[in-house]
Order: structure tokens, then sequence, then C-alpha cells
């Protein structure tokens, strides 16, 4: 029974549906104090294309977008396949952020640091970490020195580090953790990876994690729900893994799509079936209310 109640939703999954609750975004606050070096509070999920659950893209999006206690912006996305432009993304996504989030009339003094923290189930170009961070850092061509920028803040006259002001980019590459997890930040990859989470943790988050995340606390839809999305991530990654074999990974964006929309259809048949309420099947498959209602 110690296995069964061991078994940990996978934390794209969570993230999508249950870490936008302000009663559990102590998990998320713990992953991203972890993850960004500081102690993070979320006082507010912002509007994302993650919340409006686009039907066209459900896998492969901004899966979170939040504002810490200092006003900045963190974004967290979750790739389950490779993209092709996947940097130029999620620099557009950043950008967007920025000038969404200040208001028309506002001084430059307004614009807030983002963190873009992306969690990478694919290979992204060659390394051999499992986690590079990005920064903007001007460095004299000859001097060889970093340049500081003096700016009034609250009276006094301070210096910052461009890297300070400047997004900065988290890129997560999962599958290249191999290590045993000591740090929280390992531990954390372990989860992310495998979805283990040790009874011993101390790591911030994810020991609220183990209360909240387990999968024997869904109810049956729920679960269904879940499953289904495991299986469609699979077969997901099956398909191209197959394509890039064959050098026709490019050409098969409209076919994905078409076959996530025909799965998620299938769900939602399947959890009318089952008596589920509407308003459920449209938070487990992304579907509006008339496409549902249509399936009857």
């Amino acid at each position: 029974m110690t296995a069964l109640k061991d078994r940990y939703i996978r934390f794209d999954w969570a993230i999508k549906r249950l870490l936008r609750q302000k009663a559990n975004f102590d998990v998320l606050e713990g992953f991203l104090t972890v993850f960004i070096g500081e102690k993070v509070k979320i006082v507010d999920i912002l509007e994302s294309e993650g919340n409006q659950q686009a039907q066209d893209d459900k896998f492969n999006r901004v899966d979170i977008k939040a504002k810490n206690s200092k006003g900045e912006i963190i974004i967290v996305e979750i790739q389950n396949t490779s993209e092709l432009y996947y940097l130029e993304r999620i620099l557009y996504g950043v950008a967007k952020a920025i000038t969404e989030h200040i208001n028309l009339g506002n001084t430059y003094q307004e614009v807030k640091k983002v963190y873009s923290i992306s969690i990478l189930y694919f290979d992204l170009g060659q390394g051999a970490d499992y986690l590079y961070v990005g920064q903007n850092d001007f460095v004299g061509v000859h001097t060889k020195d970093h340049l500081k920028i003096s700016r009034k803040e609250e009276g006094a006259i301070v210096q910052r580090f461009p890297s300070e002001i400047f997004p900065t980019y988290y890129l997560v590459r999962v599958n290249n953790f191999n290590e045993v997890a000591k740090s929280p930040l390992e531990e954390w990859i372990k989860y992310l990876k495998d979805g283990v989470i040790s009874a011993e943790t101390t790591a911030p988050g994810l020991r609220e994690a183990r209360q909240k995340l387990q999968y024997y606390s869904m109810d049956d839809a729920e679960r269904h729900a879940y499953d289904e999305h495991i299986n469609a991530v699979m077969i997901q990654n099956d398909v191209l893994g197959n394509a890039r074999q064959e050098g026709l990974e490019e050409g098969l964006a409209k076919g994905l799509a078409k076959g996530r929309d025909e799965r998620s259809l299938e769900i939602a048949k399947s959890l009318l079936d089952m008596g589920v309420a509407i308003d459920k099947i449209m938070n487990a498959t992304g579907l509006d209310e008339e496409q549902i209602r249509s399936l009857r």
C-alpha cells in the first residue's frame, strides 16, 4: 500500500491544474526558491497561454506566469517535445510579458525583472549539464571589466549590473540528470524526471508536494484524465522519435495537432459517459462547453 500512496502526479499536470490554487502556492514557491536561489513569495498568478487552456497547443506552451513579492514576473514552461525555434519562442514570451505588464504612460522605471524557467524533456542543442542559466552581461572588449549602471532609487544613487535588470533564462534539461539527488536542486530535478520524492526530503516545496500531489488523492475522473494525458504525451514522443529517424520532424506539426484534438474529444466522450460534470471535463481536456455538449 505504501507504493501506491507514494505515487506522485507529474509536475506538468500539477502546474496546469493544481498549483494555480492559492492553497498550493507553497509547492510552486518552493520550486522557484530552489531554482532562482532566493526566497520567492507568489502574490498573484497572471493570465497566460496556459490559463486559457488553448486546445491547439495543450502539451507545449507557457504553463504558468506569476508575480512575486517584488513585482517581478516569473514564467514557468514545460516542454515535452522538441520545437525547432524554442529559444526564439521563449525570447518572444519574455518580451511579451514585459510589455503586457507595464501600463501605457508609465516610465521605463516600471519595467520589472523577468525570470523564464523552461523544463525540457528533449535534447536542446549540445551540452553535458542538466541546468543552464543565461543572463545579459556587458563585458569590456579590451578591459574585460563588467559594466555597472548607476541609477537613482529611493533618493540614493545605487549601482546595478545589467543582469539584475535584464531577463534571466533557466533551461532545465531533465533527461541529462543521472546523479544521486543530494541537494534541494537535485531532488527537484529527480522529481521532474522520475516523479520520485524522498520521504526524508527537506527541499522547499517538495515536502508540501508529498502531501498535495499524490496520485491517489485525485478522484476517479481526475485520475482518468491524468492517465490519458500521460498516455498522449508518450504517444506524441514516440511519433516524434520515429519522425526524427525518418527526417520528417518539421512536417509533423499539423498531424500532431489534429491527433491531440481527436484524443481530447475521445477523453471527453468517455468522461461524459461516466457522468462527469461538464466543468470538470472542460478542466481535464481543455475543450469548451459547446464542444463537449456536441458529443452527446
